[in-house]
């Protein structure tokens, strides 16, 4: 298609994408409660107020603000909005870009959403029962005679970037994987980084977590590991079978295949006789500087 064909159906496709998710924001919109309280759930709440929360035991989750309630509705419903739609707005961006694809590349794009989708959910799901944990032990810092009043807008940010952060990290050894499917890296190369890796991602857990706790490092450390062992072990099969297919394929980029120099027959030989084999018909019969048209 030309250009202007193009943008006019990347507008009809965001535009599809769009209507989706403000359709989902506004059903979540009468489910907005429930859904503040499933977020904030994580929270070890004072049943008796402030005065229980002596010592940092539990808090006492409130509003700061007076436009706090309306936009933490907003917030919630939008990134309710975001998730429910998410088949939706997932489907027309895989339609804009899947012309232009080729058969294989279509075939790893739907390996890559088959196995990333169970990998977000399962590090989200551990991120929710890591969060009360992690709550527990940053309250659990308040000294004798203060109490902790948590704003629910500042709850709500907190749990969802812990979500995101476990999500996408659950992400890291699948892209491993697919490196190693188009023939970017091998699973040797992979398995010689196991220690920079180790210590790479549990620098990550202690940066990307937004606590400050070891429990959540560990909690998202430790799985990252093991996945990335997993996608070595693939990764190492995944050569062994290519280089059954292909014995070259194991061979470095400066070394050379070995040579296969046993003879075959190739049949008989037509040869041309003296008299046909006879230089091309001049152009003309004079020489030029002694030169003719060959020489």
């Amino acid at each position: 298609m030309p250009l202007v064909e193009h943008l006019r159906e990347l507008r009809n496709r965001l535009a599809k994408a769009v209507l989706a998710i403000v359709v989902v924001a506004i059903v979540a919109a009468f489910f907005s409660e429930q859904l503040m309280q499933f977020l904030a759930d994580p929270v070890p709440k004072c049943a008796k107020g402030l005065a229980e929360s002596n010592g940092g035991n539990c808090a006492v989750v409130t509003f700061n603000t007076l436009l706090a309630p309306f936009s933490l509705t907003v917030k919630v419903s939008l990134m309710a909005g975001v998730i429910v739609s998410s088949p939706v707005w997932l489907y027309q961006l895989w339609a804009f870009i899947a012309p232009g694809l080729h058969k294989n590349e279509k075939k790893y794009t739907y390996a890559f959403v088959v196995l990333a989708v169970p990998l977000f959910v399962g590090g989200a799901a551990l991120a929710y029962q890591v969060i009360p944990v992690s709550m527990q032990v940053l309250l659990s810092l308040t000294p004798e005679g203060s109490g902790n009043i948590l704003g629910l807008d500042d709850v709500v940010d907190f749990t969802v970037r812990m979500v995101l952060v476990f999500g996408l990290a659950f992400e890291l050894p699948l892209l491993l994987v697919m490196l190693n499917a188009v023939g970017l890296v091998t699973g040797t190369r992979m398995a010689s980084w196991w220690r920079g890796v180790i210590m790479g991602v549990f620098v990550f857990g202690a940066v990307a977590t937004p606590t400050t706790d070891p429990v959540g490092m560990i909690a998202l450390s430790g799985p990252i590991v093991v996945l990335y062992f997993f996608a070595v072990l693939f990764s190492l099969m995944n050569d062994r079978r290519r280089r059954r297919g292909n014995p070259d394929a194991a061979l470095d980029d400066d070394e050379a295949s070995e040579l296969d120099l046993t003879p075959e027959d190739i049949g008989e030989i037509e040869t041309v006789p003296p008299a046909r084999a006879a230089l091309p018909e001049q152009a003309g019969p004079d020489r030029v500087n002694g030169y003719d048209d060959v020489t």
